[in-house]
Order: C-alpha cells, then sequence, then structure tokens
C-alpha cells in the first residue's frame, strides 16, 4: 500500500478531488433544479432523474470541454512555441530532450509503438495531443446534446417550441456557455507560464529552482 501511495499519490488525490466535487456539483445542481421545478409548479426531480437530465450532462460537459481544449492547446504550442524564463517552456536556445528522434532510440524499455516503428510510432509521438483532442470533441459533443436536452426542458415549461441540435448550436446561449470557460482556461495557463519565470515553489517540478535566475528557460 506504501508503495502504491508514493508511485502514484498524485494522481489518486487528483481523481478524489475530482470524484468529490462532481458529487458536491450533482447534489447541488440537483436541489437547485428542485427548487426551480416547484417555482414553476412542477414535480422536482428525484437525484437519479437530475443525474441522466440535460441540465445536469450539460453543467458537467461544458466545464471537460474547456479542460480538455485548455491541454490540447497548451501541449500543442509547447511544441514550437516558447517563453523565455518560464518553467513551462522548452529552452529557445537549444534541442531539448523531448525534441530528440525516437526512431535513434536503443532503449530496451522504450514503449511497444516506438520498437514497432511506423505508422504505430508516428501515431505515438502525437497521441498526448490527440488524447485531448478527442477528449475535447466527445466533451463538446456532449455539451451540445445536453444543453440541447436542457433547453428543450425549459421549453417545455414554458409551453414553447423544441429545438434540434443544430438550432441550439445555432444560438448564442450555446457559445456564451463555452467562450465564458474558454477563456478562463487560458487565462489560468498564461498565469502559470508568467508567473513561474519570476515566482518559486520549492519541491514542486512545475517550479524552477528556488535560487535559479529568472531568464532561465525549462525546469
Amino acid at each position: 500500500m506504501k508503495r502504491l501511495w508514493r508511485d502514484n499519490g498524485l494522481s489518486l488525490v487528483l481523481f478524489a478531488l475530482f470524484l468529490l466535487f462532481w458529487a458536491a456539483q450533482a447534489f447541488t445542481g440537483w436541489r437547485a433544479e428542485v427548487d426551480e421545478q416547484r417555482d414553476h409548479g412542477a414535480a422536482p426531480p428525484t437525484l437519479v432523474d437530475y443525474l441522466s437530465s440535460g441540465s445536469f450532462v450539460e453543467a458537467t460537459a461544458e466545464n471537460w470541454e474547456s479542460e480538455f481544449l485548455q491541454m490540447f492547446g497548451y501541449v500543442l504550442f509547447t511544441v514550437f512555441l516558447y517563453q523565455r524564463g518560464s518553467a513551462e517552456s522548452k529552452s529557445p536556445d537549444k534541442p531539448e530532450e523531448v525534441d530528440r528522434d525516437p526512431r535513434l532510440s536503443r532503449r530496451k524499455d522504450a514503449p511497444g509503438p516506438v520498437k514497432a516503428g511506423g505508422w504505430r510510432l508516428r501515431l505515438y509521438e502525437y497521441s498526448l495531443s490527440l488524447a485531448f483532442l478527442a477528449l475535447f470533441l466527445v466533451s463538446f459533443i456532449s455539451h451540445a446534446l445536453g444543453g440541447t436536452a436542457a433547453f428543450n426542458e425549459e421549453q417545455r415549461l414554458h409551453g414553447a417550441a423544441e429545438v434540434s441540435v443544430w438550432e441550439f448550436l445555432g444560438r448564442t446561449q450555446f457559445w456564451f456557455q463555452s467562450f465564458q470557460n474558454w477563456q478562463s482556461e487560458f487565462l489560468a495557463i498564461w498565469s502559470m507560464v508568467v508567473l513561474s519565470i519570476f515566482l518559486r515553489q520549492r519541491g514542486s517540478p512545475e517550479s524552477k529552482p528556488v535560487d535559479s535566475p529568472h531568464s532561465q528557460t525549462g525546469e
């Protein structure tokens, strides 16, 4: 157990916090939905009903969408863009280990796709950004579907006509939800890039060593 915790503590804590806050989101969102339905004189949903509702899917997916877009963009941009002095950037003055050609590797412990070569290696070389792109697209589609369902639920409460997914995508409401999350995500990652030039966090791999000069780029 100690070995498991030492080797995987970061992912375990982060995933536990994700589950905790997601559960809190579900409960508080459900209570808010109950209050709203009562205000309209409708029957309040059960927790199970709420978890399968468009409102919950929309609220969840619109946040996941922005997170995965941020990570996709960040992984991709750091391949060819630099920020001198940032712990989050490659050095603009010299090649980095991450740029070396895996086809020249002779490591026996290299991942399977590296040993296989060909299209498997080509795909594996970009698998991290592709994974985040796929997660973004799944979240984006889920946001659209959940948002359409939530909007139509609201329309039914008011006796108005329902809309299709394509019609909902043409509404400013959908894009307002997306853009308000996208801007905050890129602001957060921008602040990490810039603040790591001048500020330090002893013991964190996201920071340069405390005694490093501001001009030092990378970790």
